[in-house]
């Protein structure tokens, strides 16, 4: 009896343990980090087909922004470029019916790289309300800082915008200047009460903290460097203490999430970057960038300038730049530009291996129950398990170009590609 009762009590241990139903509110998923607790996932399917697809709607317009998932709303957004409009689409989860449409904001095209959208900015929520960030721009051309090539480029401000779930407009703020020859793409990172957006580009650059209530500004930190980056700030509670870390502006730095101080911050290694860190046990790990290539390993301990104190290690054998990695187990698994996975040890950064597993990728990694999701720019996704050798588990067509990162949520993968939004799977869990 008394076996009985103990099995009893773990049983509800060992179920939560086997696989946690998680929704997805924002770029990265719950923890930012590109992990899912999720172990019913479907990893075969077929997008041409239709195979394994639950549902598959065609999107309006154009875009690179992750859906995002949280109960039964599926959030996007996009660009209607012969309109100028960025708006954001509400969809029913269980049919991928739209449920209302809304304008964001309409202005001329910003200036962009070919590979990004003017729509790549991801979408946050709460349950409550969501949030979305654009750029809005009026036209002007000023010649491009920072570029190989002299150019005319358009200057904008940054705009934040929240949105209930009926799709009416809570508040609207433009919220400080931002130029860059790359475009934009700067995720809203909700913290407590704070909308947190990075707005690192080639100008005075700042991260700015607004309540979400009302979209007052709470805090704004300067950034000394001035230099264009695209990276979306993690928080962890470390040491007994919240710590907003991001690589970008030339440097790589921990701050207070409620206040913008600094804790900590590490020169360089490069001058650019794209990829979102992630983190395990404390130490914090980056991968970067332009003009030179960086895997770093950085311990979130320290104080002050800890270039020379807190590096556990460092590599320059991937040229890994967009794609942000993830890590599994005692794996750090990163995708380079180029089509080539590699396997990092997270001890001391040793090489496992190195495969050529696509085309090229656009799209960050995801992680659940011990694997990793690989999706290459032609629609290609690999299922791939982590370990002393690059064992790929399922290879699954999309049947259409992919430059966006998937959402996980509750059994069911949400992939958008060029012209439609792929729901793969069966729900868990059919709670609103």
């Amino acid at each position: 009896m008394r076996t009985f009762r103990l099995l009893m009590l773990l049983l509800p241990i060992l179920m939560f343990n086997r696989g946690i139903a998680e929704d997805w509110p924002c770029w990265r998923g719950p923890r930012g980090d590109g992990s899912s607790h999720d172990a019913n996932l479907p990893i075969r399917w077929n997008g041409l087909t239709g195979e394994g697809v639950h549902w598959k709607v065609e999107l309006p317009g154009s875009g690179h922004a992750s859906p995002v998932v949280l109960g039964n709303a599926v959030f996007v957004v996009g660009c209607d470029e012969s309109a100028e409009e960025r708006y954001l689409i509400c969809l029913d989860r269980d049919t991928g019916q739209q449920r209302w449409k809304r304008v964001v904001i309409q202005s001329p095209l910003e200036s962009k790289h070919r590979l990004n959208s003017h729509a790549s900015s991801t979408p946050a929520t709460d349950g409550k309300h969501v949030f979305v960030s654009f750029l809005e721009v009026d036209g002007r051309l000023v010649p491009a800082p920072n570029v190989g090539s002299p150019r005319d480029i358009t200057p904008g401000t940054m705009v934040i915008a929240c949105y209930d779930y009926d799709g009416k407009l809570q508040w609207r703020k433009n919220v400080g200047s931002f130029l860059s020859a790359h475009g934009y793409c700067s995720n809203p990172v909700l913290f407590k009460d704070l909308v947190i957006v990075n707005g690192d580009h080639d100008g005075d650059s700042y991260i700015v903290a607004l309540r979400k209530s009302d979209g007052e500004v709470v805090w704004k930190s300067e950034r000394k460097h001035k230099t264009r980056s695209y990276c979306t700030p993690l928080i962890r509670r470390h040491q007994n203490q919240f710590q907003m870390v991001l690589s970008g502006s030339q440097h790589i730095m921990s701050m207070n999430p409620e206040t913008g101080e600094p804790h900590w911050f590490l020169e360089g290694p490069t001058e650019q970057f794209v990829a979102s860190m992630v983190e395990k046990d404390g130490d914090f790990f980056a991968v970067a960038g332009y003009p030179t290539y960086h895997v770093i390993s950085i311990n979130g301990g320290g104080a002050g300038n800890i270039t020379n104190s807190h590096v556990n290690w460092h590599v320059t054998n991937a040229r890994c730049y967009v794609p942000s990695p993830v890590v599994v187990g005692n794996y750090l698994v990163v995708a380079d530009d180029r089509g080539t996975a590699n396997c990092f040890s997270v001890l001391d950064g040793t090489r496992v291996w190195q495969e050529r597993l696509g085309r090229s990728y656009s799209a960050s990694l995801v992680t659940f129950d011990g694997q990793v999701a690989f999706i290459a720019d032609d629609g290609i996704v690999k299922i791939v398990k982590p370990g002393p050798t690059c064992e790929v588990l399922a290879e699954n067509p999309l049947g259409e170009w992919c430059s966006s990162s998937p959402a996980i949520a509750d059994g069911q993968w949400f992939i958008r590609g060029e012209k439609h939004l792929f729901c793969i799977g069966k729900r868990q869990n059919t709670n609103p």
